[in-house]
């Protein structure tokens, strides 16, 4: 799970032009800018479904209520022997995941079992290739008008996905990961 913020309703000022024979499309370089929204985004990586929500900022009081929701969401989940699943939560350490209030509610529910990507990993976080696509496909040649704009556009996509959605697969193996994340973070290790 993490969040995407500063997502940015975008109108242009000119209309865009249309691809035609010969022509790529074509979109001026200016535009008005309507405000902002924030997904918070949780990827079940066995079915591929997507918990989303979308806020006006993102704090911990937003991430929290977006914690609340997944349990309400995965509420009734059950194993074989009828207990609640344990749900595993990767993310980012973003101040807000780390915050008191939220410590604080994820000891209260210790269904939720927390773990944190490695700092500058974020690519470890396969919701971060959710987020890829979804700016790719929604949101990056869209015109909008107004956040209300956007939001609707990238609940859409949402539901969409969801309806189609299928499972991420890791094409490497976890050792292999793993040791790129081990890796040193410059090429001369004097640095």
């Amino acid at each position: 799970m993490d969040e995407k913020s500063q997502i940015q309703a975008l109108d242009r000022t000119v209309p865009i032009l249309p691809m035609q024979e010969g022509r790529i499309e074509r979109r001026s370089h200016d535009y008005y800018r309507h405000g902002t929204t924030t997904l918070f985004a949780a990827l079940d990586i066995a079915t591929g479904n997507v918990t989303g929500a979308l806020k006006t900022r993102h704090r911990h009081e937003e991430f929290l209520a977006f914690l609340k929701q997944i349990e309400k969401t995965y509420r009734h989940v059950r194993d074989d022997d009828g207990d609640p699943v344990e749900l595993h939560l990767v993310m980012d350490n973003y101040a807000a995941h780390k915050h008191k209030n939220v410590r604080a509610w994820l000891e209260e529910n210790p269904r939720f079992k927390v773990h944190f990507t490695p700092t500058h990993a974020s690519w470890m976080n396969l919701v971060e290739v959710f987020f890829s696509i979804v700016e790719r496909q929604a949101i990056r040649r869209g015109v909008f008008k107004s956040v209300q704009d956007l939001n609707a556009k990238i609940r859409a996509f949402l539901d969409g996905w969801n309806d189609r959605c299928h499972p991420f697969v890791w094409t490497k193996t976890a050792e292999e990961i793993l040791s790129k994340a081990n890796r040193p973070t410059t090429s001369n290790p004097r640095h």
